[in-house]
């Protein structure tokens, strides 16, 4: 069982956290994260010899991952070579929906496990042509606890917060949303529609992370897209 969320973990992998259990536990997990981060350090080196920007797309389940992806891939994919990593605990929907996009896809599916690790990254992007791509995105599985302790060998983790889970996802989940170097508010179009604060939320994400880049944004209306794909482009200027 994993030892941060309580999720039916099949892998090997279990997460560290920072209070005494037993000594096995801890052990454990500084033992299995190790061994994740030695990974991910390869995963890195790979690809950082191919000049390849790599981002790690996070949040909880239904904040419009897909969508966001979708829209992007058909706007930037005659200007910017993308692959995508996908990861579900089961189903193929979400890859056959960036298939269509024309996009090279890879769909992981981790069974009862609640992320995406170093080891399944490195296998993932074996079926890509890596010499031929400028950008790898990874959906990862959506969960906002799991997945902000993997280092994948990403060059940055992007948090998706969309405006219907309420403005205080960064207060309740700090360690997701201080590990993203960027987040996106996403769903913008929702907001006369609900009662969410976006000042506070802005808040409450520079109480737990204030150096994170955020960016706020509607796939359906079109508002903000246009500063996220100049972020893009700004970060594989970067690599090169």
């Amino acid at each position: 069982m994993c030892i941060d969320c309580g999720c039916a973990e099949r892998t090997e992998q279990a997460h560290h956290h920072g209070h005494d259990h037993d000594g096995k536990t801890i052990q454990v997990g500084e033992d299995l994260l190790a061994k994740n981060d030695r990974l991910a350090a390869v995963n890195r080196q790979r690809f950082a010899g191919h000049g390849l920007l790599t981002l790690n797309l996070v949040s909880s389940p239904g904040s419009g991952k897909t969508t966001l992806l979708e829209t992007t891939l058909r706007t930037l994919r005659a200007e910017l070579r993308f692959a995508v990593l996908e990861g579900d605990q089961q189903t193929a929907n979400d890859a056959d929906r960036i298939a269509a996009t024309g996009v090279p896809v890879h769909q992981i599916n981790t069974g009862a496990g609640c992320h995406l690790d170093a080891h399944m990254v490195g296998h993932g992007v074996d079926h890509f042509d890596l010499a031929n791509l400028d950008v790898l995105l990874i959906e990862n599985v959506g969960n906002l606890v799991c997945p902000a302790s993997f280092d994948l060998g990403e060059d940055c983790k992007v948090a998706v917060l969309s405006i219907t889970e309420g403005e205080d996802k960064p207060l309740k989940y700090p360690q997701m949303f201080r590990a993203a170097e960027l987040v996106i508010i996403n769903k913008l179009d929702l907001l006369p529609h609900l009662d969410f604060d976006l000042e506070t939320c802005r808040d409450y994400l520079r109480q737990v992370n204030p150096q994170a880049r955020v960016i706020e944004l509607s796939c359906k209306s079109g508002e903000g897209m246009e500063t996220w794909y100049n972020w893009l482009r700004e970060q594989l200027a970067k690599k090169k």
